[in-house]
């Protein structure tokens, strides 16, 4: 059986140095490994395969048995790392909070928290009905289910 911890620090070694951020690891108890790697500009797919390479050396030495996958992060994966935020800075995310789906621009990202420009009906005084404005709602990063890259179709 492979050790995750062992896992996480030969690919946290590998990544040492690089823009490359390790997003998920899974192990399943058959030894089927997922590995997703993100950076702000984006993924290379030659870096994946030598990561594949490099991983296959280390786990052929310890585990004959196993099913590796390296990649990057897809696209309509809910983000989990603030790296994942910033390099999403200035798109359109979807949020899913307290039951409701919200849809926005993602205008900022600090260490704690994240805000998003969200089209609303809001009462504008004088008005009789509700405007249409755009309201900035600012969240810490574990409060909503999930954000995530708004694909519109």
């Amino acid at each position: 059986m492979i050790l995750k911890d062992e896992l996480k620090n030969w690919i946290e070694e590998y990544l040492n140095g690089t823009e490359y951020e390790l997003i998920t690891l899974t192990v399943s108890a058959g030894n089927d490994i997922l590995v997703e790697v993100d950076r702000l500009a984006g993924v290379d797919v030659d870096f994946c395969a030598e990561l594949n390479h490099y991983l296959v050396e280390k786990l052929d030495a310890v585990e004959p048995d196993y099913s590796l996958e390296v990649g990057s992060v897809s696209l309509t994966d809910p983000f989990k790392t603030k790296m994942q935020y910033e390099k999403n800075l200035g798109h359109d995310v979807e949020i899913l909070i307290e039951g409701k789906k919200l849809r926005g621009q993602l205008v900022s990202v600090d260490e704690e928290t994240f805000s998003v420009d969200i089209e609303e009906k809001v009462e504008v005084e004088g008005k009789k009905r509700k405007q249409t404005q755009i309201v900035t709602h600012t969240w810490r990063y574990d409060e909503p289910k999930y954000v995530k890259y708004d694909l519109k179709f």
